[in-house]
């Protein structure tokens, strides 16, 4: 019996506001250890640029994330500048 390969996999374009967001939560490596917490964030951050999110001082408690060496307000903060790049 054999195996199928896998799916291939298509990256989106750098310049996409979806990898943005998946970059700048995953530039947050230090701050939460979970991968999974990491991609979470990034989709609500991708809704909130979006316009269909919540504000990041509601996603940060919302999202359940664990966080580790910065408060969730500095985190929140730290999102909202972000954001503000992103949208820039």
């Amino acid at each position: 019996m054999t195996t199928l390969p896998p799916p291939a996999v298509k990256y989106f374009p750098e310049d996409s506001i979806e990898k943005k967001c998946y970059s700048f939560a995953e530039s947050l490596k230090e701050y939460l250890p979970v991968p999974n917490d990491r991609n979470r964030l990034a989709f609500n951050i991708y809704r909130y640029v979006k316009g269909e999110g919540d504000v990041p001082e509601v996603m940060v408690r919302n999202t359940k994330v664990k966080i580790e060496g910065i408060t969730a307000s500095e985190l929140a903060k730290k999102i909202e500048e972000e954001v503000a790049r992103i949208k820039g």
